[in-house]
């Protein structure tokens, strides 16, 4: 459901060397806004600074006027921004702590905290699990190449567990459970709203939102998209849920839920951004809690993850503030 990105696309760009043009409109969300603060939230694949330099050499324009960055922006003015083709990134070792739940020869399982990026992109080069891999296991090669196989990703903010391939023969093993949907993912949401039912299906397609590329949307012809949800606790204008999501379609979590009229709280991309947060939280409350599949070996394995600091005293803040809804 939102955050879980299939191994076709390991690889954060496309396969053709065109530039990527985004034609935006700001609205009353970016209203005021510097124009490098609003990008940023407009293009949540590129980093601020990276769009910063996009301003500074002229591939953003406003109202067809270059700007710098710090201009601020007006509602109804339209912005394009072109992205050039990327360079090849050559991803490098970096000694980052990684959080192991699980390793053998074939794999390896991590506990992936919220703001790493899961492969090198322009903008976030390294600092990345792949950066961290590769110094973690310096031998493990895919086609070729000293890289990870990495079998399906998380948003940048999504935490939780991620399972990465060492070898070619471990890569078509485990992609090829997630792409027949064998592979079971089940993550903790807690979503704005009172959900009714108890528990349910969301099956709606998913692919690139045509007004926005850099998002996602439900869209009538996109790729199919099935999440399952279940609810776990409930609050007045809140409620905790279990998802479990059969296909991994970018941010489709995210998109499901905002599609039903409950967004993930602290999205501030799929969900309203003036929302009261009371759990005070800088990213959205989504965490991969579990996965359980049938490694390399054979063997199959259930991996589980408590919720991280940040979601479990938020959580309790929310019990605290927030009455549950009776029944």
């Amino acid at each position: 459901m939102g955050t879980d990105v299939g191994p076709e696309a390991a690889i954060a760009w496309s396969d053709d060397d065109e530039p990527r043009r985004e034609e935006l409109l700001a609205g009353e969300a970016e209203e005021g806004q510097r124009l490098d603060r609003a990008l940023a939230s407009l293009l949540p694949d590129l980093s601020r600074s990276y769009l910063q330099s996009l301003i500074d050499d002229g591939y953003v324009t406003v109202a067809e006027r270059t700007r710098k960055a710090s201009y601020r922006l007006r509602a109804g003015e339209a912005i394009a921004v072109l992205v050039p083709p990327p360079a090849p990134i050559d991803p490098v070792a970096e000694a980052i702590p990684l959080d192991i739940v699980y390793e053998d020869a074939d794999a390896l399982v991590i506990d992936k905290p919220a703001g790493m990026v899961v492969h090198p992109a322009p903008g976030h080069e390294r600092g990345t699990v792949v950066n961290a891999v590769l110094a973690h296991a310096p031998g493990v090669r895919i086609n070729g190449s000293i890289r990870p196989g990495i079998v399906h990703r998380l948003d940048k903010d999504t935490s939780g567990l991620l399972i990465i391939a060492k070898h070619e023969r471990a890569l078509a093993i485990l992609a090829g459970q997630f792409q027949e949907r064998r592979a079971i993912k089940r993550y903790i949401a807690l979503l704005g709203g009172e959900v009714e039912p108890d528990e349910g299906a969301i099956d709606v397609p998913i692919g690139r939102d045509p007004r926005a590329r850099q998002r996602m949307a439900a869209l009538r012809d996109g790729r199919p998209a099935i999440s399952h949800f279940r609810v776990l606790e409930r609050f007045v204008g809140y409620t905790l849920t279990e998802v479990r999501i059969e296909t991994g379609r970018t941010h489709q979590i995210r998109v499901h839920c905002a599609f039903i009229g409950h967004p993930v709280v602290g999205d501030t991309v799929y969900g309203p951004q003036k929302r009261p947060n009371p759990l005070a939280l800088d990213r959205q409350f989504l965490h991969a809690a579990s996965l359980a599949l049938t490694l390399p070996n054979g063997s199959w394995h259930e991996f589980a993850s408590p919720l991280p600091q940040d979601l479990a005293s938020g959580l309790v803040a929310l019990r605290e503030t927030v009455a549950p809804v009776e029944g």
